[in-house]
């Protein structure tokens, strides 16, 4: 990954009439610079389930391997509102009376890039992947859909004058890359859709902020440049598409995700954390109720990250257990990582999921006897947002501003450099007691022998970390 650009001065705007002090207030940004936000988002800023937005951060436990990574949803909404502007004021300058945009589109636009992450829960995608599909039984529950949720409770509670084809756009654009998306009638704008969250091809402004903002506050650099992407792109048959030479801008927005994952997302120190917090937030659920927050806006708004805060400070006896776990994490006795392997890509395909069992059941007579709860399984998919599927190729180019002909380019028509496969599963298999390792690393190679005929791991697992022993409480 390469440097930052504009470094110093980060700010890009075409919007010149969104910087109208008197019916706009500013607030400096440090990835956009001044963000001007306008009346009726400030409506919404400033209540208390907005404002949630701040105790939530945006990339969970990252900060405790990425010790910068401590930046808030909030902030992230405010640089997507500001850049779905953007794209919108774009388009609008230049294609604006051939679309038929109007002052409407506009503003919800903005106001769904405002809004986006407003349902979302503690401890970045943890609570929605992980933590409720094991106490609620699979739950299938989403944050966009809570979302939505969250906003109708934010304009009945606070009494917000909005027109209501404004508030039922704004909602559908929020949930329009989500699988109940609602679907669009023939004689709707079907290019503003395209701007927040896109469930066409993936290239929206939501990732735009995202990448830059993360990269930046892990320390780490990124050469993606968004500003190449609004500066050349426009609306062909009601779908944004892009000058075929941005072809590699997109594919770098796609792999600088993918990088992103891999290394700070996905890291395998944050999913040890990620994988205690589970365990502790599950062991604590039946007696603090978290997951029946979900049912209830009025409660939902009052869960954030504070609540292991919440769960650490208690004395009650029945938290006892998911205070040690929070404790073991505060002195770094995290579970341990003991190995990992990439599933050959022949086998991806029909892949299951690995479980602790599958394990248990690879152990060989003797030694120590592993149990269920010994074991932590994870298993890690990094993608370019579309699966096993290259999604650049459901992108649409033109040649240059005199053509109105959209078309898909193939990526040997531009590079044979360029990835010819486009999903990693990486199954990794962690010791919940540091006195175990040994025995667990061994019934991971186990099965590794057993399900591929060969060891798929890269090496052993280091001898200093199988001799570890546990840290007192």
């Amino acid at each position: 990954m390469g440097t930052y650009h504009n470094e110093v001065h980060p700010i890009f705007s075409y919007a010149s009439s969104m910087r109208d002090p008197r019916c706009s207030k500013p607030v400096y940004d440090n990835v956009h610079g001044n963000i001007y936000l306008d009346s009726l988002a400030l409506k919404f800023i400033d209540t208390e389930e907005f404002q949630r937005l701040r105790d939530l951060k945006q990339l969970g436990s990252v900060y405790m391997v990425y010790p910068g990574a401590v930046h808030s949803r909030f902030e992230h909404s405010l640089g997507v509102y500001w850049l779905a502007g953007e794209a919108i004021h774009r388009i609008n300058s230049s294609q604006g009376s051939e679309l038929g945009i109007d002052g409407q589109d506009i503003q919800t636009v903005k106001l769904a890039g405002l809004l986006h992450d407003v349902g979302h829960g503690p401890f970045s995608h943890l609570f929605e992947r992980e933590f409720l599909p094991r106490v609620l039984n699979g739950s299938k529950w989403s944050h966009e859909d809570m979302s939505v949720t969250m906003i109708d409770h934010i304009v009945d509670e606070h009494s917000i004058d909005i027109e209501p084809e404004i508030l039922k756009k704004v909602k559908d654009m929020i949930v329009t890359s989500h699988d109940n998306a609602p679907s669009k009638s023939s004689k709707e704008k079907r290019f503003l859709y395209d701007i927040v969250a896109n469930g066409r091809n993936g290239i929206d402004v939501d990732k735009f902020d995202y990448i830059i903002r993360d990269s930046r506050a892990c320390g780490l650099g990124c050469n993606f440049q968004f500003q190449r992407l609004l500066e050349n792109m426009r609306v062909i048959d009601d779908e944004i598409c892009y000058r075929a030479k941005e072809r590699l801008t997109i594919h770098k927005l796609f792999s600088s995700r993918a990088d992103l994952h891999r290394t700070v997302y996905v890291h395998a120190k944050v999913k040890a954390i990620e994988l205690m917090l589970v365990d502790a937030l599950t062991k604590a659920n039946d007696y603090l109720g978290i997951a029946h927050s979900i049912t209830d806006p009025a409660a939902f708004w009052k869960v954030d990250d504070s609540i292991i805060k919440r769960i650490e400070f208690s004395s009650d006896q029945e938290l006892k257990e998911s205070r040690d776990l929070i404790l073991r994490i505060r002195r770094r006795d995290l579970y341990q990582f003991c190995n990992e392997f990439a599933v050959p890509k022949d086998k991806l395909e029909h892949f299951k999921n690995v479980t602790p069992q599958d394990i248990i059941c690879s152990q060989k007579s003797g030694g120590v006897t592993l149990k269920e709860e010994d074991i932590a399984v994870s298993t890690v998919k990094i993608d370019l947002t579309c699966g096993r599927n290259n999604p650049v190729n459901r992108v649409n180019f033109f040649k240059d501003y005199e053509s109105n002909e959209k078309f898909t380019i193939d990526d040997e028509r531009i590079s044979h450099l360029l990835p010819a496969h486009y999903q990693d599963i990486i199954v990794r298999v962690y010791s919940k007691k540091p006195q175990l390792v040994e025995a667990v690393s061994e019934a991971f190679e186990n099965f590794q022998l057993r399900a591929y005929g060969l060891k798929a791991q890269v090496h052993g697992t280091p001898e200093k970390k199988k001799q570890r022993k546990q840290l007192p409480l």
